[in-house]
Protein backbone atom coordinates (compact mmCIF):
# COMPACT_ATOMS: atom_id res chain seq x y z
CA UNK A 1 0.00 0.00 0.00
CA UNK A 2 1.45 3.32 -0.92
CA UNK A 3 2.12 6.38 1.81
CA UNK A 4 -0.91 8.28 0.49
CA UNK A 5 -3.19 5.21 1.19
CA UNK A 6 -1.87 4.27 4.61
CA UNK A 7 -2.21 7.46 5.93
CA UNK A 8 -5.45 7.81 5.00
CA UNK A 9 -6.50 4.64 6.35
CA UNK A 10 -4.51 5.83 9.79
CA UNK A 11 -6.49 8.53 9.69
CA UNK A 12 -9.80 6.77 9.36
CA UNK A 13 -9.47 4.14 12.82
CA UNK A 14 -8.04 7.05 14.26
CA UNK A 15 -11.60 9.01 13.45
CA UNK A 16 -13.29 6.60 14.64
CA UNK A 17 -12.09 5.63 17.87
CA UNK A 18 -11.64 9.38 19.08
CA UNK A 19 -15.53 9.43 17.33
CA UNK A 20 -16.37 7.26 20.15
CA UNK A 21 -14.61 8.36 22.93
CA UNK A 22 -16.96 11.76 22.15
CA UNK A 23 -20.04 10.20 22.38
CA UNK A 24 -19.44 8.37 25.53
CA UNK A 25 -18.12 11.99 27.09
CA UNK A 26 -21.27 14.10 25.58
CA UNK A 27 -23.69 13.85 28.25
CA UNK A 28 -26.62 15.63 25.93
CA UNK A 29 -27.88 15.15 22.51
CA UNK A 30 -26.54 18.88 21.49
CA UNK A 31 -22.92 17.70 22.48
CA UNK A 32 -23.43 14.50 20.35
CA UNK A 33 -24.75 16.21 17.28
CA UNK A 34 -21.69 18.88 17.50
CA UNK A 35 -19.45 15.87 17.88
CA UNK A 36 -21.10 14.33 14.61
CA UNK A 37 -20.50 17.59 12.87
CA UNK A 38 -16.54 17.52 13.89
CA UNK A 39 -16.59 14.61 12.25
CA UNK A 40 -18.87 14.65 9.04
CA UNK A 41 -19.51 18.43 8.44
CA UNK A 42 -18.19 20.19 5.00
CA UNK A 43 -14.97 21.20 6.93
CA UNK A 44 -14.98 18.00 9.07
CA UNK A 45 -12.38 15.68 10.14
CA UNK A 46 -13.17 13.24 7.49
CA UNK A 47 -12.84 15.77 4.57
CA UNK A 48 -9.48 17.11 5.64
CA UNK A 49 -8.56 13.39 5.68
CA UNK A 50 -9.59 12.97 2.12
CA UNK A 51 -7.89 15.43 0.99
CA UNK A 52 -4.68 13.33 0.47
CA UNK A 53 -6.76 11.03 -2.02
CA UNK A 54 -5.52 12.66 -5.01
CA UNK A 55 -2.00 11.28 -4.43
CA UNK A 56 -3.33 7.54 -4.00
CA UNK A 57 -2.87 5.44 -6.98
CA UNK A 58 -5.83 4.64 -9.52
CA UNK A 59 -6.01 0.89 -8.66
CA UNK A 60 -6.44 1.90 -4.95
CA UNK A 61 -8.70 4.52 -4.89
CA UNK A 62 -11.82 2.21 -5.12
CA UNK A 63 -10.86 0.17 -1.80
CA UNK A 64 -9.85 3.29 0.08
CA UNK A 65 -13.45 5.14 -0.86
CA UNK A 66 -15.08 1.45 0.75
CA UNK A 67 -13.63 1.96 3.45
CA UNK A 68 -14.53 5.88 3.88
CA UNK A 69 -18.27 4.72 3.11
CA UNK A 70 -17.96 1.84 5.68
CA UNK A 71 -16.01 4.67 8.54
CA UNK A 72 -19.21 7.00 7.85
CA UNK A 73 -21.89 4.22 8.40
CA UNK A 74 -19.97 3.66 11.73
CA UNK A 75 -20.05 7.02 12.31
CA UNK A 76 -23.88 7.57 11.87
CA UNK A 77 -25.08 3.89 13.92
CA UNK A 78 -22.93 4.87 16.80
CA UNK A 79 -24.36 8.32 16.54
CA UNK A 80 -28.05 6.99 16.65
CA UNK A 81 -27.10 4.21 19.44
CA UNK A 82 -25.86 6.97 21.60
CA UNK A 83 -28.69 9.39 21.21
CA UNK A 84 -31.15 6.19 21.65
CA UNK A 85 -29.41 5.16 24.85
CA UNK A 86 -29.41 8.70 26.29
CA UNK A 87 -33.57 8.96 25.81
CA UNK A 88 -33.91 5.45 27.49
CA UNK A 89 -31.71 6.31 30.09
CA UNK A 90 -33.63 9.91 30.33
CA UNK A 91 -36.99 8.30 30.52
CA UNK A 92 -35.76 5.32 33.33
CA UNK A 93 -35.02 8.50 35.26
CA UNK A 94 -38.18 10.27 35.01
CA UNK A 95 -39.93 6.87 35.76
CA UNK A 96 -38.02 5.92 39.24
CA UNK A 97 -37.90 9.83 40.12
CA UNK A 98 -40.27 10.98 42.26
CA UNK A 99 -43.26 12.02 41.17
CA UNK A 100 -44.66 14.86 41.04
CA UNK A 101 -47.55 16.17 42.74
CA UNK A 102 -50.22 18.12 40.14
CA UNK A 103 -52.15 19.41 42.83
CA UNK A 104 -49.19 21.68 44.17
CA UNK A 105 -49.48 25.65 43.27
CA UNK A 106 -47.30 27.04 40.27
CA UNK A 107 -43.97 28.25 41.96
CA UNK A 108 -44.41 31.69 39.78
CA UNK A 109 -48.04 33.14 39.05
CA UNK A 110 -49.81 33.87 35.83
CA UNK A 111 -49.23 37.39 34.92
CA UNK A 112 -52.36 39.43 35.00
CA UNK A 113 -53.70 40.54 31.86
CA UNK A 114 -55.22 44.56 30.64
CA UNK A 115 -57.52 46.16 29.18
CA UNK A 116 -57.09 46.89 25.31
CA UNK A 117 -56.59 50.86 25.04
CA UNK A 118 -59.58 51.21 22.71
CA UNK A 119 -61.39 48.98 25.86
CA UNK A 120 -60.32 51.70 27.52
CA UNK A 121 -61.20 54.61 26.08
CA UNK A 122 -64.60 53.14 25.25
CA UNK A 123 -65.15 52.76 28.75
CA UNK A 124 -64.13 56.19 29.96
CA UNK A 125 -66.30 58.02 27.01
CA UNK A 126 -69.65 55.91 28.18
CA UNK A 127 -69.14 56.61 32.15
CA UNK A 128 -68.98 60.39 30.88
CA UNK A 129 -72.13 60.32 29.58
CA UNK A 130 -73.91 57.48 31.60
CA UNK A 131 -72.79 60.26 34.65
CA UNK A 132 -75.07 63.11 32.52
CA UNK A 133 -77.97 60.75 32.51
CA UNK A 134 -77.64 58.63 29.21
CA UNK A 135 -78.56 54.64 28.95
CA UNK A 136 -76.28 52.39 27.30
CA UNK A 137 -77.90 50.33 24.46
CA UNK A 138 -76.60 47.81 21.80
CA UNK A 139 -77.11 47.05 18.79
CA UNK A 140 -76.13 44.20 16.17
CA UNK A 141 -73.41 44.52 13.95
CA UNK A 142 -74.91 42.39 11.03
CA UNK A 143 -77.88 45.07 9.93
CA UNK A 144 -80.65 45.74 7.71
CA UNK A 145 -79.87 48.48 5.03
CA UNK A 146 -83.46 50.38 6.19
CA UNK A 147 -81.84 50.58 9.75
CA UNK A 148 -78.75 51.21 8.14
CA UNK A 149 -79.28 53.88 5.93
CA UNK A 150 -83.12 54.33 4.98
CA UNK A 151 -84.12 55.56 8.28
CA UNK A 152 -81.79 57.08 9.20
CA UNK A 153 -82.87 59.76 5.77
CA UNK A 154 -79.61 58.51 3.26
CA UNK A 155 -80.80 59.34 -0.08
CA UNK A 156 -80.69 56.26 -2.29
CA UNK A 157 -77.83 57.48 -4.29
CA UNK A 158 -75.44 58.20 -1.17
CA UNK A 159 -71.84 56.88 -2.03
CA UNK A 160 -72.03 54.95 1.14
CA UNK A 161 -74.83 52.76 0.03
CA UNK A 162 -72.62 51.19 -3.03
CA UNK A 163 -70.88 47.91 -3.04
CA UNK A 164 -67.12 49.60 -3.05
CA UNK A 165 -68.13 51.43 0.29
CA UNK A 166 -69.60 48.68 2.51
CA UNK A 167 -69.73 45.34 3.22
CA UNK A 168 -72.73 43.33 2.03
CA UNK A 169 -73.77 40.44 3.31
CA UNK A 170 -75.64 37.24 1.99
CA UNK A 171 -77.81 35.74 5.28
CA UNK A 172 -78.63 31.61 4.52
CA UNK A 173 -81.96 30.82 4.76
CA UNK A 174 -83.37 35.03 5.07
CA UNK A 175 -85.82 36.84 2.95
CA UNK A 176 -84.55 36.55 -0.74
CA UNK A 177 -85.29 40.44 -1.04
CA UNK A 178 -83.64 41.80 1.96
CA UNK A 179 -80.29 43.54 1.75
CA UNK A 180 -77.75 43.33 4.94
CA UNK A 181 -74.94 44.47 5.26
CA UNK A 182 -72.33 45.07 8.37
CA UNK A 183 -72.90 48.11 9.86
CA UNK A 184 -71.26 51.12 8.88
CA UNK A 185 -71.95 53.51 12.13
CA UNK A 186 -73.83 53.03 15.13
CA UNK A 187 -76.45 54.59 14.19
CA UNK A 188 -78.38 51.91 14.02
CA UNK A 189 -78.53 51.55 17.75
CA UNK A 190 -80.63 55.04 17.54
CA UNK A 191 -83.13 53.67 14.88
CA UNK A 192 -84.05 50.23 17.02
CA UNK A 193 -84.34 52.58 20.15
CA UNK A 194 -86.59 55.27 18.88
CA UNK A 195 -88.51 52.14 17.03
CA UNK A 196 -88.59 50.20 20.35
CA UNK A 197 -89.49 52.85 22.88
CA UNK A 198 -91.77 56.46 23.48
CA UNK A 199 -89.61 59.41 24.00
CA UNK A 200 -88.19 60.70 26.12
CA UNK A 201 -84.79 59.06 26.21
CA UNK A 202 -80.96 59.40 26.20
CA UNK A 203 -79.18 56.42 25.23
CA UNK A 204 -76.05 55.93 24.13
CA UNK A 205 -74.16 52.82 22.37
CA UNK A 206 -70.72 52.19 21.15
CA UNK A 207 -69.00 49.08 19.17
CA UNK A 208 -67.38 48.23 16.01
CA UNK A 209 -68.63 49.51 12.29
CA UNK A 210 -66.67 48.05 8.95
CA UNK A 211 -66.32 50.38 5.92
CA UNK A 212 -63.92 49.84 2.95
CA UNK A 213 -61.01 51.94 4.02
CA UNK A 214 -57.44 50.81 5.16
CA UNK A 215 -54.30 52.95 5.34
CA UNK A 216 -52.69 54.63 8.55
CA UNK A 217 -55.62 56.96 10.10
CA UNK A 218 -58.27 54.33 8.51
CA UNK A 219 -59.54 50.60 9.30
CA UNK A 220 -61.88 48.32 7.37
CA UNK A 221 -63.27 47.95 11.32
CA UNK A 222 -62.76 50.04 13.97
CA UNK A 223 -65.25 51.62 16.37
CA UNK A 224 -67.92 54.30 17.22
CA UNK A 225 -69.94 55.83 19.95
CA UNK A 226 -73.16 56.92 18.69
CA UNK A 227 -75.81 59.06 21.12
CA UNK A 228 -78.93 60.81 21.03
CA UNK A 229 -81.34 62.55 23.39
CA UNK A 230 -85.42 63.24 22.38
CA UNK A 231 -87.67 65.01 24.01
CA UNK A 232 -90.25 68.00 24.23
CA UNK A 233 -88.26 71.72 23.20
CA UNK A 234 -84.91 70.12 23.04
CA UNK A 235 -82.34 72.69 21.37
CA UNK A 236 -78.87 73.15 20.07
CA UNK A 237 -78.14 75.01 22.92
CA UNK A 238 -78.55 71.63 24.93
CA UNK A 239 -76.91 69.73 22.34
CA UNK A 240 -73.95 72.48 23.20
CA UNK A 241 -73.87 71.68 26.52
CA UNK A 242 -74.04 68.40 26.71
CA UNK A 243 -70.87 67.99 24.16
CA UNK A 244 -69.40 70.70 25.99
CA UNK A 245 -69.04 69.50 29.29
CA UNK A 246 -68.59 65.84 28.05
CA UNK A 247 -64.92 67.15 25.84
CA UNK A 248 -64.33 69.10 29.26
CA UNK A 249 -64.75 65.70 31.52
CA UNK A 250 -62.86 63.37 28.87
CA UNK A 251 -59.84 66.05 28.53
CA UNK A 252 -59.60 68.84 31.13
CA UNK A 253 -62.17 71.55 32.43
CA UNK A 254 -60.58 74.15 30.62
CA UNK A 255 -60.58 72.34 27.01
CA UNK A 256 -61.78 74.93 24.78
CA UNK A 257 -64.67 73.78 22.58
CA UNK A 258 -66.50 75.38 18.84
CA UNK A 259 -68.78 73.95 16.78
CA UNK A 260 -68.61 73.80 12.99
CA UNK A 261 -71.42 73.88 10.50
CA UNK A 262 -71.17 70.84 8.24
CA UNK A 263 -73.52 68.25 6.66
CA UNK A 264 -74.95 64.67 8.15
CA UNK A 265 -77.71 63.14 6.37
CA UNK A 266 -79.79 62.15 9.24
CA UNK A 267 -79.32 65.39 11.36
CA UNK A 268 -80.45 69.25 10.28
CA UNK A 269 -78.76 71.10 11.36
CA UNK A 270 -75.09 69.25 11.36
CA UNK A 271 -71.79 70.54 13.03
CA UNK A 272 -68.30 68.89 13.46
CA UNK A 273 -66.97 69.52 16.80
CA UNK A 274 -63.24 70.74 17.83
CA UNK A 275 -61.23 71.18 20.78
CA UNK A 276 -58.43 73.24 21.54
CA UNK A 277 -55.47 70.65 20.70
CA UNK A 278 -54.17 69.04 23.50
CA UNK A 279 -50.69 68.95 22.61
CA UNK A 280 -49.91 72.24 21.60
CA UNK A 281 -52.50 74.45 23.48
CA UNK A 282 -52.64 77.03 20.85
CA UNK A 283 -56.10 78.41 20.36
CA UNK A 284 -54.75 80.48 17.75
CA UNK A 285 -53.00 78.38 15.96
CA UNK A 286 -49.26 80.20 16.85
CA UNK A 287 -47.52 76.45 17.39
CA UNK A 288 -47.18 76.50 13.95
CA UNK A 289 -45.09 73.22 14.26
CA UNK A 290 -47.62 70.89 15.59
CA UNK A 291 -48.12 67.91 13.30
CA UNK A 292 -51.11 67.03 14.59
CA UNK A 293 -53.26 70.39 14.68
CA UNK A 294 -51.16 71.61 11.59
CA UNK A 295 -50.77 74.84 13.34
CA UNK A 296 -54.21 75.62 13.80
CA UNK A 297 -55.23 74.71 17.02
CA UNK A 298 -58.17 72.52 16.83
CA UNK A 299 -58.36 68.96 16.60
CA UNK A 300 -61.94 67.70 15.26
CA UNK A 301 -63.15 65.00 17.47
CA UNK A 302 -66.72 64.20 16.83
CA UNK A 303 -70.16 65.08 14.40
CA UNK A 304 -73.22 66.37 15.56
CA UNK A 305 -76.41 67.94 14.95
CA UNK A 306 -80.08 68.08 15.41
CA UNK A 307 -81.86 65.43 14.76
CA UNK A 308 -83.90 65.35 11.24
CA UNK A 309 -87.27 65.25 11.38
CA UNK A 310 -87.43 62.54 8.12
CA UNK A 311 -85.90 60.31 11.07
CA UNK A 312 -88.51 60.74 13.71
CA UNK A 313 -91.32 59.90 10.87
CA UNK A 314 -89.55 56.97 9.50
CA UNK A 315 -88.57 55.45 13.74
CA UNK A 316 -92.95 56.53 14.16
CA UNK A 317 -92.07 59.76 16.57
CA UNK A 318 -94.45 62.89 16.31
CA UNK A 319 -91.88 65.50 15.06
CA UNK A 320 -93.98 68.19 15.67
CA UNK A 321 -94.24 67.20 19.56
CA UNK A 322 -90.38 65.80 19.53
CA UNK A 323 -87.36 67.12 18.84
CA UNK A 324 -83.64 66.04 19.77
CA UNK A 325 -79.96 65.96 18.65
CA UNK A 326 -77.53 62.89 17.98
CA UNK A 327 -73.68 62.66 18.18
CA UNK A 328 -70.81 60.07 17.43
CA UNK A 329 -67.36 59.86 17.62
CA UNK A 330 -64.84 57.49 16.55
CA UNK A 331 -62.93 55.82 19.66
CA UNK A 332 -59.49 54.79 17.37
CA UNK A 333 -59.32 58.77 17.17
CA UNK A 334 -59.57 59.85 20.78
CA UNK A 335 -57.57 57.06 21.72
CA UNK A 336 -54.84 58.26 19.20
CA UNK A 337 -55.18 61.37 20.31
CA UNK A 338 -55.00 60.75 23.94
CA UNK A 339 -51.99 58.60 23.72
CA UNK A 340 -50.09 60.13 20.71
CA UNK A 341 -50.43 56.86 18.30
CA UNK A 342 -49.41 57.86 14.68
CA UNK A 343 -51.05 54.98 13.19
CA UNK A 344 -54.32 53.45 13.66
CA UNK A 345 -53.65 49.97 12.29
CA UNK A 346 -51.37 49.61 15.74
CA UNK A 347 -54.74 49.07 17.50
CA UNK A 348 -55.24 45.39 15.71
CA UNK A 349 -51.90 44.18 15.42
CA UNK A 350 -51.86 42.36 18.92
CA UNK A 351 -48.17 43.24 18.94
CA UNK A 352 -47.50 42.60 22.99
CA UNK A 353 -44.55 45.39 22.90
CA UNK A 354 -47.45 48.20 21.29
CA UNK A 355 -49.67 46.79 24.00
CA UNK A 356 -47.74 46.71 26.86
CA UNK A 357 -46.81 50.18 27.26
CA UNK A 358 -50.93 50.83 27.77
Amino acid sequence: MTDAAADIESGLRALSESFRERLAAADDEPSMRAARAEVLGKKGELTKILRGMGKVPAEKRREIGERVNAVKAEVEADFEKAVTALARRRRQADLEGRPEDLTLPGRVGTPRGHLHPLTRVKDDILDIFASLGFAIGWGPEVELEENNFTKLAFPPDHPATDMQDSFWVTVEGGEPDARVLLRTHTSNVQVREMMANEPPMAIVSGGPVYRRDDDITHSPMFHQIEGFLVDENVSFGHLKGVLTEFAQRLYRPDTPVRFRPSYFPFVEPGAEVDIGCVFCNAENGSRASCRVCKGTGWIEILGCGMVHPDVFEHCGIDSERWTGFAFGLGIERIAMLRYGIPDIRLFFENDPRFLAQF
